[in-house]
């Protein structure tokens, strides 16, 4: 019998190192005799788990490429071959470990059909020059979420951390514009409008003069005094009723969750002048420098129908005063270029409006929550707390918001509209006076993001072989902004550089 266990063990280990050797290798060596067979029932499993090839991905993943350099990495061992992060990744999955998602099988932006071979060469290269990055002594006392993806190959080229939760700053604001882009359609207005009720005769209004607003952060003085012109122009000359501020669009809350309360928080008003929730005032003030007398006062509530209703609806008990409107894309475009914080509240509240009326923070996250199921991640892993990013309560990860740029890439009506809204490196916005002399100055189109303690870059560049490339940088637990602005532009050069 010992005899016998001695046999089986020696051809099961002779199986396994037939499974090791390389094919070539096989080939050299001498033919064996064959062996009588027998007749007793034996294990034809490895002792060990065979070692799979290391392959590189490529437009076609049942036909493995031969391994190349690229495979090659320092022995990290929050590493495997490939760039990936050495973590669990979904089990629907597609190359870059992300999940699957039904995409049309159209060419992405650019014209580069997605799923085409990566350059071995280049991200070997890239690859090294961002492990000495990761090496610097800055990380040993803070924390990184490092993932840059390849959209043209559709693939991961690197990731250091990328699934760490982190505040994300004013990177939050990618996700709040994705997700206003995907729901909101190319046809949204922030307006603030200006009706009346009752009857106009004689230069007396026998009514109310009711001003309505959906938060429109760009109503100034020009737009007040327009209004009041207008009405000078119908000859209006006394006012019966009263001014009455319909702050309906949205919940009473003025302060986002989990804002600092000795930060420079914008005022969450519907009815804002001059990014301040003083319209009313204001509006009364002019009235009487123009002679208009009001007879009721200002009124300041919750007026259920004027903000809510749709034109026809208000023209059925309202007449037109004047109306002030901004098109999203305006909106968005400060948001990003400038980091407006508010801004992006207000665009978080028209995302949350689509969903209720009136408007509730609630409903923006659940928006942003949603988005974040289809593109294949769990809304439960994420805090989203805010559009702007200035809440403490925000914890999201690098991997989510380089996904969150590969969907608006993989959505031509989507990345169309958000790419001009990123900074440009040396040119523009946040990012004006940063890479300048470097192959990512005029390359790297990112927003950026800074508060205390926290200093992140998201957005797109293009890789020296002419592949798009998204990435996310989060540095967190850094005391000076500075630190982790200079490794993210650090990063962006060994992305651009060939």
């Amino acid at each position: 019998m010992k005899r016998l266990h001695l046999i089986i063990y020696i051809e099961l280990l002779a199986a396994t190192i037939i499974h090791l050797v390389p094919t070539p290798l096989l080939a050299q060596l001498p033919a064996q005799p064959s062996q009588p067979a027998q007749t007793e029932q034996r294990a034809t499993l490895p002792l060990f788990p065979m070692p799979r090839p290391l392959t590189l991905l490529t437009a076609d993943a049942s036909a493995p490429t031969a391994p190349s350099t690229l495979a090659a990495r320092s022995s990290r061992a929050d590493s495997v071959p490939g760039g990936f992060a050495a973590e669990s990744l979904p089990s629907r999955s597609v190359p870059g470990g992300f999940a699957a998602e039904s995409f049309p099988s159209r060419p992405v932006p650019g014209g580069i059909s997605a799923g085409v071979a990566i350059d071995a060469t280049l991200y070997a290269t890239l690859r090294h020059r961002l492990d000495s990055l990761t090496a610097l002594p800055l990380l040993q006392t803070t924390q990184l979420g490092l993932m840059v993806y390849d959209l043209t190959a559709d693939t991961t080229i690197y990731s250091h951390g990328a699934r760490q939760l982190m505040r994300p700053a004013s990177t939050m604001k990618l996700l709040t514009a994705i997700t206003a882009l995907d729901l909101l359609g190319d046809d949204h207005f922030l307006c603030t409008s200006l009706y009346y009720s009752g009857t106009l005769a004689d230069g007396t209004l026998q009514g109310d003069l009711i001003c309505c607003g959906n938060m429109n952060p760009q109503f100034a003085d020009a737009d007040l005094k327009a209004f009041v012109d207008s009405l000078r122009a119908l000859g209006v000359a006394t006012i019966k009723g009263r001014i009455v501020m319909d702050r309906s669009f949205k919940e009473e809350e003025l302060l986002g969750e989990g804002w600092c309360w000795d930060d420079d928080n914008p005022v969450l008003s519907p009815l804002l002048l001059n990014r301040e929730d003083n319209l009313g005032e204001q509006l009364l003030a002019c009235l009487r420098r123009a002679g208009i007398s009001v007879e009721g006062g200002l009124l300041q509530r919750l007026v259920p129908g004027f903000s809510t209703g749709s034109p026809s609806q208000r023209k059925s008990h309202l007449h037109l005063v004047c109306n002030s409107s901004q098109h999203i894309d305006q909106i968005l475009k400060k948001m990003m270029k400038d980091s407006d914080n508010l801004y992006a509240e207000a665009v978080f509240y028209q995302i949350a409006a689509h969903g209720s009326q009136p408007a509730r923070a609630k409903e923006g996250r659940a928006a942003v929550r949603r988005l974040i199921s289809r593109i294949g991640l769990q809304p439960q892993q994420y805090r989203i707390a805010d559009g702007s990013g200035l809440s403490l309560y925000n914890y999201v990860s690098a991997e989510l918001e380089t996904k969150m740029l590969r969907y608006a890439y993989r959505h031509p009506k989507i990345f169309s509209r958000l790419h001009p809204t990123l900074p440009v490196a040396t040119i523009d916005g946040t990012l004006k006076s940063r890479m300048a002399g470097t192959r990512a100055a005029g390359n790297v189109h990112a927003k950026t993001g800074t508060v205390t303690g926290i200093s992140s870059l998201a957005g797109y560049c293009t890789a020296a072989n002419g592949h798009e490339l998204a990435f996310c940088i989060i540095n967190q637990g850094v005391m000076r902004a500075a630190d982790g602005k200079n490794f993210q532009d650090a990063v962006c050069k060994a992305l651009c550089e060939p």
